[in-house]
């Protein structure tokens, strides 16, 4: 039971922060005349942002320190970002939470008592509800673009992408919710999963900067050719006859990654310092690097081989 409220509470701590900031993300992409549409996305964020105070409340001396220190939950930009996006967007963001997180410890949590169980119980079945929800508001949006019915500044692959990260953590709830682990078989998907999802932050780097940025242009898009051949290799890996291969394999994801993970930490403070061209906004560029760093972590671990 110690295992999945932990498993539970590192999940939510980077995922609901994640889900809140697509929420943003899709409200800031709308032309003003779209109402009805800001304000759902709008209630999105505030119900992921609620969610995730029930989960900070809750969480000190549970995670583990190297998901405190890995930068996934929040990094040394995340405030200032937060910051300039509210200002920017004229959206409210609650940057308390953001130091409530911050000063998070690890530790030995006490054991785990059953009112503490039936607490990330609650949590997890609000979790999917919401998700259930937010997934298939983003489908609705990603329709009515394709049908031409309604206009953002999101790019429809993007919209693709945020719903395949929700589908995601709902899936990882639900495994946990009915196994109290996550399984192997997910572990495995892990790879595949993320190499994508890397390889879709660099096309969304490259289309997003001034043109002016040549540069910028030319390195996203060497990397988002990397993870497309990291992407294709890790579908093979069950084909990979010898130890020695897959190792290789695991080592050039780890490197391509922790590279890519430094070209975003460069892009972020030149996002904040106004010294790089874009139309990328500051909490974007805060939030890809957090994913890197989520995935440089799995990797680390070991998890997906």
């Amino acid at each position: 039971m110690d295992n999945y409220v932990v498993l539970s509470i590192e999940t939510h701590l980077f995922f609901a922060r994640i889900m809140k900031e697509h929420a943003l993300f899709l409200e800031a992409g709308f032309p003003c005349k779209e109402e009805k549409w800001i304000q759902k996305a709008d209630w999105f964020r505030e119900q992921f942002e609620d969610l995730l105070w029930q989960v900070v409340r809750m969480s000190d001396g549970m995670a583990s320190a190297d998901f405190l220190e890995s930068g996934e939950m929040v990094t040394d930009f995340t405030l200032p970002a937060e910051r300039q996006t509210q200002c920017l967007t004229g959206i409210s963001i609650d940057s308390a939470l953001t130091e409530a997180e911050r000063k998070l410890s690890s530790g030995n949590p006490e054991r785990v008592n059953r009112g503490k169980v039936q607490a990330i119980n609650r949590i997890n079945e609000r979790a999917v509800c919401l998700l259930n929800g937010l997934i298939d508001f983003k489908e609705h949006i990603l329709q009515e673009v394709k049908q031409g019915e309604l206009f953002t500044a999101n790019y429809p692959l993007l919209i693709q992408h945020i719903q395949r990260e929700a589908k995601l953590y709902r899936a990882m709830l639900q495994e946990l919710m009915q196994n109290r682990q996550i399984s192997r078989q997910n572990l495995w998907e892990t790879e595949e999963f993320w190499d994508r999802i890397m390889m879709e932050h660099a096309l969304f780097i490259r289309g997003l900067l001034d043109p002016t940025e040549v540069k910028l242009i030319c390195t996203a898009d060497e990397f988002a050719e990397t993870f497309r051949q990291l992407l294709e290799a890790a579908k093979e890996q069950n084909c990979r006859v010898t130890e020695s291969q897959s190792q290789q394999g695991f080592e050039e994801t780890l490197k391509e990654t922790q590279r890519l993970r430094d070209f975003k930490t460069a892009g972020t403070e030149g996002i904040l310092s106004c010294n790089i061209a874009s139309i990328i906004l500051p909490l974007l560029a805060d939030h890809v690097l957090r994913e890197a760093n989520h995935y440089i972590r799995i990797l680390e671990a070991g998890y997906v081989r």
